[in-house]
């Protein structure tokens, strides 16, 4: 599996995940984006792929799903996104969020080995689950990628477990019951006792995302998980075209982490 993601998560900082939309609010924009966060001191980047019925997501990615579509965003823009920003940073780890169905209609062995070719690191997929996850994760193994499978509050003990089995490198835990978006508060407290319960059953690093928004957020589920994911924030600021706020948000955010304890 990926060296890069290996290495970044056995720094000993608290990381920072950041999320945006390939092609949001065009294409060359986006681009700049990416680089906003990775200067703002993002460690992982997420790259949004858009897809027409995007389950998992709140409103504001929805809109970024559509808008990238009707950009004409297809499979070579991402593959060229990923190829630019691995030409440009090359130990950044790059994560291609995408539903599933894209790499089925594509082809699990084109839509793998093609990403791998230009530099990716692996996959996040939020509508997989573990029980379907092997024929996808044969092939991501083939190219000594990645495959991150998410856990949500509702997760069984033996579904963890499960979970950790499959996953590779960390689990993208889910902070809330529902969709991405950003929001006032989080359950700190129940988010306490399901991490508790996932870190005695599974040995791999863990990520929350969904809801993340603020540094004192970042703060206080830094000091229970080993990173954030941060999404819908940055996605917000790159529909207003606010590139350099995009930046100022994750040094905001990264900052939250350094004082995670």
């Amino acid at each position: 599996m990926s060296k890069r993601l290996q290495k970044t998560f056995s720094r000993s900082e608290k990381l920072l995940i950041a999320y945006s939309m390939v092609g949001y609010p065009d294409f060359e924009s986006s681009l700049e984006v990416f680089e906003k966060l990775i200067e703002g001191g993002s460690d992982i980047l997420e790259i949004g792929y858009p897809f027409s019925d995007p389950v998992a997501d709140g409103s504001t990615i929805q809109v970024a799903h559509e808008k990238a579509l009707e950009n004409g965003i297809r499979f070579k823009h991402v593959v060229q996104t990923v190829k630019t920003l691995r030409d440009r940073y090359a130990d950044v780890p790059l994560l291609v969020m995408t539903y599933y169905n894209p790499i089925f209609k594509i082809g699990l062995e084109k839509f793998v080995s093609t990403f791998a070719e230009a530099g990716a690191d692996g996959f996040i997929v939020p509508d997989l689950p573990p029980e379907e996850s092997s024929e996808l994760k044969e092939v991501v193994k083939k190219h000594d990628l990645a495959l991150v499978m998410l856990a949500a509050p509702t997760s069984t003990p033996e579904r963890l477990k499960l979970i950790c089995r499959t996953t590779d490198v960390f689990t993208y835990y889910v902070s809330v019951k529902g969709i991405t978006g950003e929001r006032e508060e989080l359950p700190l407290r129940e988010l306490e006792e399901r991490l508790k319960l996932y870190r005695s059953l599974c040995n791999k690093k863990v990520a929350v995302g969904f809801g993340i928004s603020k540094k004192e957020h970042a703060k206080k589920v830094g000091q229970m998980a080993d990173a954030v994911v941060v999404g819908s924030l940055f996605v917000k600021l790159a529909g207003k075209r606010e590139f350099d706020a995009v930046k100022r948000a994750a040094e905001e955010l990264k900052e939250g982490l350094r004082e995670a304890v």
